[in-house]
């Protein structure tokens, strides 16, 4: 274990550490982010732990988690992801201490890692937070209150045409085919319609 005390592969482990952190919280559900995140931090713990190391860039690592939690929260808050991603790197360099303030981390390793960290999450992350804040395109609650057309007689089932597409469909009433309907509710993929009040059909 004594080549995690080396303090460039202790600061590669922590930048994986956080990554995976962040992307677990972006992308949440398949729980192998979750996992690599905690080895990696684990294992860069075990190096906090026996390496010298500034406090106050420890402080500014757990600082950066705020701007990054309030910034996926909603989309367009791209100065914040940015803040906190400035604070990420300032902390992880600094973190492994020499003579005080003078980084351990070798600074050719820091930059390029630091720099495509920066890139990778700048990137991905404010992708992943302008995705889950659009519409989905076939968004079925968006159904609810459209005009479409019995394409067979609608009682307790069947079917209908609205916006495109046919749906199962059922009824309080008894609806005659080729009457126009109101869609109602939805109740999983079946939606309830009524027979539209201007439908003069009998």
């Amino acid at each position: 274990m004594d080549f995690l005390l080396d303090p460039n592969i202790a600061y590669l482990f922590l930048l994986f550490g956080i990554l995976f952190g962040i992307l677990a919280l972006v992308t949440p559900g398949t729980g192998l982010l979750e996992a690599g995140a905690f080895i990696c931090i684990t294992l860069a713990g075990y190096a906090v732990y026996n390496l010298s190391i500034n406090w106050w860039a420890l402080l500014i690592l757990l600082v950066s988690i705020a701007p990054f939690l309030y910034a996926v929260q909603k989309p367009k808050r791209e100065v914040y992801l940015g803040l906190s991603i400035l604070l990420l790197v300032i902390g992880s360099v600094f973190l492994f201490a020499v003579d005080g303030w003078r980084p351990a981390v070798n600074p050719l390793v820091a930059l390029l890692s630091s720099g495509l960290m920066t890139a990778f999450i700048w990137i991905v992350v404010r992708k992943s937070v302008q995705a889950a804040a659009v519409r989905p395109t076939h968004d079925l609650d968006a159904l609810v209150g459209q005009i479409g057309e019995a394409r067979t007689f609608i009682k307790d089932d069947g079917s209908v045409y609205v916006r495109g597409e046919m749906w199962t469909a059922r009824s309080e009433g008894e609806i005659p085919s080729g009457s126009r309907i109101r869609v109602v509710r939805r109740e999983g993929f079946v939606l309830v319609v009524e027979k539209e009040k201007s439908d003069n059909r009998i």
